[in-house]
């Protein structure tokens, strides 16, 4: 068939979008998977590896399609729309009601993957009438490159953080069915059966409509299955998926799907967290807290009257303006973060001790556990050395650091790593009912006396003697030898996965 420039420019433009959505599939398939089950590492590693080798398969199956080159493209195309429009949703649904996610996951891959391979030769098979394969494959390439490029940016700074993971899915999906409607009009005069193939192609668009109209609603759904409680809050940040469930008077707040605390016993933790050091430290002056946007180990610090100044960093804007206004969180954290003496920093906290020169009397790290690449940084050598660098004389610093009894070897190698950098650490754990038994540690570049700890604030749980004894450790907690964690190794992320993986 002789090509002429609008049937040219039609199938280049079949090539950008394609790639678009290409890339978007495997940024799908990643984000989910990482937010499923943390290790973002591993999960885009596969992810990238399966949909290339997926690629390159049905590169190769492509040989075998000799006549109909176009009606085959269209029917792919059609194919990755409905399969891939739908993947999130699926995968989602699977997760929810199932053991077999991996199982599904590759199986997309593999499906996804191997269509989109075999549409990228047929396509500059179909371009090839009109210029020399150079020059063909030179445009094919170039406008492949370019939409991946696209899709790259758009899906971390827009697509996610606007649409979430199941309309950005489904807006996927209706991208390739564009390109469906744009190939059968321009070249209806020589498809025999385009009108049928458009009936198939409405169809399918109907029901990617159908999703993106329900996306919401669906996403409620499997997260009622995956959570026990009512959920009162959901919101996907560019750093995060927010929940917030409700249990009679128990309120519950979940990053990712992990869960940060319970009303019921936060006490606990927020109160270990944060007083020991408060009440060690040679100055409260000015304390530094990095994480707790939450605003609870901030109502407990600012608790002591001589604090003048409080600098919280976290990273999502959108938690900290959640802690601000929504009811069921200023009920439990006091309107901590509408006090006069809290100051907001909305920044990555490795950058912010990278780029501030402040030092501080208290630093608290109330951070979540390095379940990934981009927190395991916030355990790590070059982190604790930047602490110490930001601790006035006679400062005290305390950080929450995962459980002693789940994940034994993660806990012992954050404290490690703190020691590692010449302070002195001081490792203590508290039961928790929602966590179990739970981690912490105090750290100085001085030697501290623990039993000198005293309060001078009211609290629900903790007293002197309780901190006492918890720097007290059983036998299957007590301290192992692990390797020190730093940016290149982030060994913690093994210790991590494999100390929780024996329990769940």
């Amino acid at each position: 068939m002789q090509l002429t420039s609008r049937h040219s420019a039609a199938l280049l433009i079949s090539v950008f979008i394609i790639a678009v959505c290409g890339l978007t599939y495997e940024l799908i398939v990643g984000t989910l998977s990482s937010y499923l089950f943390g290790n973002s590492v591993v999960h885009f590693s596969l992810t990238i590896g399966l949909f290339m080798s997926a690629m390159g398969l049905g590169s190769f199956a492509s040989r075998w399609i000799t006549r109909s080159i176009l009606g085959w493209f269209i029917l792919l195309e059609m194919a990755i729309g409905v399969v891939g429009g739908c993947s999130a949703a699926l995968l989602y649904a699977v997760f929810a009601t199932s053991d077999f996610y991996y199982p599904a996951m590759v199986l997309f891959i593999v499906l996804v993957g191997s269509f989109i391979g075999m549409e990228i030769p047929l396509l500059t098979r179909l371009s090839g009438g009109r210029e020399s394969l150079k020059d063909t494959l030179a445009n094919v390439l170039a406008f492949d490159y370019l939409g991946a490029l696209l899709a790259s940016i758009l899906f971390p700074l827009v697509l996610l953080p606007e649409l979430g993971l199941l309309k950005t899915s489904f807006a996927t999906g209706l991208l390739n069915m564009a390109v469906v409607a744009l190939n059968l009009w321009t070249f209806r005069e020589w498809l025999a059966r385009w009108r049928r193939l458009a009936i198939v192609a409405g169809a399918i668009t109907l029901l990617l409509l159908a999703g993106e109209v329900w996306a919401v609603r669906l996403t409620s759904l499997f997260e009622e299955r995956l959570y026990e409680d009512e959920i009162i809050y959901a919101r996907q940040t560019p750093y995060q998926r927010i929940v917030i469930t409700r249990w009679g008077e128990d309120v519950r707040l979940y990053l990712d799907g992990n869960l940060q605390f319970s009303s019921r016993d936060e006490h606990r933790y927020h109160e270990m967290l944060t007083h020991p050091a408060m009440s060690l430290t040679r100055s409260r002056e000015s304390v530094l807290v990095l994480g707790g946007g939450d605003g609870l180990a901030a109502r407990e610090i600012l608790k002591y009257d001589d604090v003048r100044r409080l600098v919280l960093v976290d990273i999502d804007p959108a938690m900290t303006e959640l802690a601000r206004t929504h009811p069921a969180l200023l009920a439990i954290n006091e309107r901590s973060l509408l006090d006069p003496r809290l100051e907001l920093v909305h920044q990555d906290a490795f950058k912010y001790l990278e780029e501030t020169d402040e030092q501080f009397g208290v630093i608290i790290i109330d951070l979540p556990d390095p379940n990934n690449e981009s927190l395991g940084k916030l355990y790590s050598r070059e982190f604790y050395k930047m602490v110490r660098r930001h601790l006035a004389v006679g400062g005290v610093m305390a950080s929450q650091a995962t459980s002693p009894y789940f994940a034994r070897e993660a806990y012992w190698c954050i404290v490690h790593t703190a020691a590692d950098v010449d302070l002195y650490t001081w490792p203590y754990h508290v039961y928790i009912p929602s966590f179990g038994d739970w981690g912490f540690f105090l750290a100085a570049e001085h030697n501290l006396e623990p039993t000198r700890f005293s309060l001078e604030v009211p609290t629900r749980y903790l007293n002197a003697d309780l901190l006492a004894v918890s720097f007290i450790f059983d036998r299957d907690t007590a301290e192992v030898e692990t390797e020190i964690n730093t940016l290149d190794s982030q060994v913690i992320l093994s210790y991590y996965e494999q100390g929780w993986r024996r329990w769940g």
